[in-house]
């Protein structure tokens, strides 16, 4: 599992020219590893945050724009996050939200729907300590701390603003977190800080990487968390092995 690349959708498009269980779901083998980490954080305030987004997929320019509504408060929260390009409107849309508890985040239902297809749901089964699926019958327990993958980087921007001494180069920041049908450990490492043009000027911000797996393909998505900004994410980006990449650019933040 990866974190999702928005226009991945337009691989499959471009390519092909545009184009109730009655029994419980089966435990999945367990995870190599599900990592339980109790960590201080403290909550972002809540707002709204504007980005532009470029991209190529297989050799071809696109660009867009997303939002992702950030609510939390009262013991809960919620993340609305869409993506739109221009001709096909919305591509993206994921909602997560849930309560929060001793670890941070603790969702209680992902949903994802993509371009032309239906969306999936995640339930975090609190009565039972179970994550399970719309898409397929695997199931993974409930330890503490999981994630989804909408909010597992606004809860390692909870992390981070409460222990922004911690964040220094070479420190590792790991989750487990669940996606459309199945769950797997997610590790951020931290590289530097650096300057990253925004629509709120130039501002510092600290680096992230999270790297697919040494035995694996897949994306290399680089976070960017702006301590001036309550650490909120300022650019994302994700790239692939064969040079398609996209990139996201925070351009405004209202806060509510």
């Amino acid at each position: 599992m990866k974190l999702f690349n928005p226009f991945s959708p337009f691989k499959q498009m471009l390519a092909a020219g545009l184009l109730a269980a009655t029994m419980a779901p089966a435990m999945a083998d367990a995870p190599v590893d599900h990592p339980v980490i109790k960590r201080a954080f403290k909550l972002a305030p809540s707002a709204d945050l504007s980005y532009t987004i470029k991209a190529k997929q297989r050799g071809i320019a696109l660009a867009g724009e997303s939002i992702s509504n950030w609510r939390a408060g009262d013991g809960k929260y919620s993340l609305l996050a869409e993506t739109k390009v221009p001709l096909f409107g919305k591509i993206l849309e994921q909602r997560s939200d849930g309560a929060v508890d001793d670890y941070g985040l603790a969702p209680s239902q992902f949903v994802e729907k993509r371009f032309r297809q239906d969306a999936a749901t995640t339930t975090f089964k609190r009565d039972s300590k179970t994550i399970v699926f719309s898409e397929g019958d695997d199931s993974y327990p409930l330890q503490g701390g999981e994630q989804d993958r909408n909010s597992t980087v606004w809860q390692l921007v909870s992390v981070a603003r409460a222990a922004p001494e911690k964040f220094v180069p070479g420190s590792e920041w790991t989750f487990f977190v669940a996606g459309r049908r199945d769950a797997e450990p997610w590790t951020f490492k931290v590289v530097k800080e650096e300057k990253v043009t925004t629509g709120q000027g130039e501002v510092s911000a600290v680096h992230l990487v999270k790297a697919p797996p040494p035995n694996k393909q897949g994306q290399q998505v680089d976070l960017w968390l702006a301590p001036s900004l309550e650490w909120y994410p300022v650019k994302v980006t994700f790239a692939d092995v064969d040079g398609d990449y996209v990139e996201q650019t925070l351009q405004k933040i209202v806060k509510k």
